[in-house]
């Protein structure tokens, strides 16, 4: 006879995909109340229609978070160890798929803890410095002017990504593009907490916040496009009337053409072998950015 639970009890199950489910959308609101919003464009504006473009392997080659972590390890932030250390471990969760509940609430938990303390300000002028020295090159040209086409017609464009909305909103600015919805870390008297507001900006987070402004700004979502790299992103991809794939990975390529989705591919051989280390910090520190490392180093959970 089947087991029926018992009135008012929720399985562990249950309750974990409501937390998270609640994370996201906390994240998502909180990263579309931070996006700063450009004054119009200088063509007549199409004020209905947007565009959003995932960064990592999208706008940029490799991972920005990947590129920040490095720019602060540089300035002592927390050492180059903690970052690789970080970095293998997640990609060793990741292929063996056995990430603990306990171990994921650490990196969670502690997402921002190498910046806990650190003013505001002091974190925005190191990210600008990262983005000059680290980043500005690795911008695809291509997506870049399929960026610029939205912009030309009126539209506006946001990034939307799991780097930190400061570090966004600087990509954002440099490349001229209306604003960017990014991962929010909790401030308190003009310092960070080391705590995330919600949830990491990736995922269902990331649909969450294209929602919360659209509604915001007057969007009409079917007539905005989706441009992202990864599986990762089906849910804000799906969201819009125009969804492409840009330099796909392997599933998103086959949902693509299995929906009829536009695929822009501008890698070569060599591009692909050139990011491939970035690619895999990009999944290591979407689940916890480079804090967890510290944290769990601290616990002996590594071995080193």
């Amino acid at each position: 006879m089947p087991r029926v639970p018992l009135p008012g009890r929720r399985s562990a199950r249950a309750q974990t995909v409501t937390d998270e489910e609640t994370r996201a959308h906390v994240a998502g609101a909180a990263s579309a109340a931070a996006a700063e919003v450009a004054g119009p464009p200088a063509v007549t504006p199409d004020l209905t229609a947007a565009a959003f473009f995932d960064v990592d392997n999208t706008m940029m080659m490799g991972a920005s978070l990947f590129w920040f972590a490095r720019g602060l390890a540089a300035r002592k932030y927390f050492s180059s160890r903690d970052l690789y250390g970080f970095i293998w471990q997640q990609a060793k969760f990741r292929i063996a798929g056995n990430e603990s509940a306990d171990d994921m609430h650490t990196i969670r938990e502690n997402a921002l803890a190498f910046v806990a303390g650190r003013p505001v300000e002091e974190i925005v002028q190191a990210s600008e410095e990262i983005y000059d020295e680290l980043m500005a090159d690795r911008i695809w040209a291509g997506t870049r002017r399929l960026a610029q086409q939205h912009l030309d017609a009126g539209q506006r464009v946001w990034l939307v990504t799991a780097t930190p909305v400061e570090l966004a909103s600087i990509i954002a600015h440099r490349l001229r593009l209306t604003g960017a919805l990014g991962t929010v870390a909790e401030v308190v008297d003009g310092r960070y907490t080391g705590r995330l507001v919600g949830e990491l900006m990736h995922g269902p987070a990331k649909a969450e916040a294209v929602l919360a402004l659209a509604e915001r700004e007057g969007l009409d979502l079917s007539r905005c496009t989706a441009y992202s790299d990864s599986a990762n992103d089906l849910p804000m991809l799906s969201l819009t009337g125009t969804a492409v794939a840009v330099n796909p990975d392997t599933e998103l390529r086959a949902v693509a053409r299995a929906r009829g989705w536009t695929i822009r591919d501008y890698r070569t051989g060599r591009k692909a072998a050139k990011i491939g280390v970035p690619t895999v910090a990009a999944a290591a520190l979407s689940g916890g950015l480079v804090g967890g490392a510290v944290a769990l180093r601290r616990r002996n959970k590594f071995p080193w």
